[in-house]
């Protein structure tokens, strides 16, 4: 897919990896709706990407609200006339185990996590169908095919994105509108508490920069990919833990009691 004068809303704008690809998608000539829900960083983003000659505009949104949602949409209409490209990169986490995760963690991170991408699609899908041409941008995890420890809601939540990915795509097949799911593993953000951050060095978890994996996110929107998984070991990984995941079990069972040890009176 051509990028140049494509109209993409792209969603946790202010976000480490969305600046990253905010940035990245600019450079090739991108009509951007920068999503989120930090004022001022949009703002200072989007002055500094029009100063550089790109287009992007920012919309003030809280996507795990429905009226925000619809809001943020029609926005990116008034702005650009409709939508060639959403991606769905927003998102939370929650780093703590299972019992001590409220059920209001828990709902926050799946509106957010789950119902806005979906609610999302459903919002610029009619468009994309009738004109037969558009693109979805899912942004998963690693561990929404590798279930952690620690990371239960988290990860279920990303396990739940991977499978709308899977149906959707299947459901669309013929449409012209792609859907690209992408599996970053861990990235160095803000979006990683002090404590994940102690925890992923004792465990020696490999983390890659935002600026690498939003090169890697647009590759994959570039080339029509449809799934990307980022990373070795763990995309190696991945494709073990689909066929023996018992296997995986005794292979994570030394890191999970480390990763507790983190849990324990710490931010999550």
């Amino acid at each position: 897919m051509k990028l140049k004068d494509a109209r993409i809303i792209l969603t946790g704008a202010s976000g480490g990896i969305g600046q990253a690809l905010a940035r990245e998608l600019a450079g090739r000539g991108a009509r951007l709706g920068l999503v989120g829900r930090r004022q001022d960083a949009l703002q200072a983003l989007a002055e500094e990407l029009r100063q550089a000659g790109a287009e992007a505009e920012p919309i003030i949104a809280d996507l795990s609200n429905d009226q925000d949602r619809m809001s943020a949409i029609m926005c990116m209409r008034d702005l650009y006339g409709g939508v060639d490209v959403l991606i769905n990169n927003a998102g939370m986490s929650a780093f703590t185990e299972f019992a001590q995760c409220g059920p209001e963690v828990e709902e926050r991170l799946f509106n957010t996590n789950v119902l806005a991408p979906m609610q999302l699609c459903r919002l610029v899908l009619p468009e994309m169908t009738a004109r037969g041409s558009g693109r979805i941008v899912n942004i998963g995890s690693t561990f929404g095919s590798i279930a952690f420890a620690c990371f239960v809601s988290y990860s279920t939540s990303k396990f739940a994105v991977r499978g709308f990915s899977e149906a959707l795509r299947r459901e669309l097949d013929g449409s012209g509108v792609g859907i690209t799911y992408v599996a970053p593993r861990a990235v160095r953000t803000e979006l990683n508490t002090p404590a994940v951050m102690r925890m992923a060095e004792r465990v020696k978890m490999n983390m890659d920069d935002p600026v690498y994996v939003a090169k890697s996110i647009v590759r994959a929107i570039e080339k029509d990919r449809k799934d990307v998984y980022l990373g070795f070991p763990e995309a190696l990984f991945v494709r073990l833990n689909a066929l023996f995941p018992r296997l995986v079990d005794g292979a994570l069972r030394k890191q999970n009691l480390i990763m507790r040890e983190f849990t324990q009176g710490t931010e999550s």
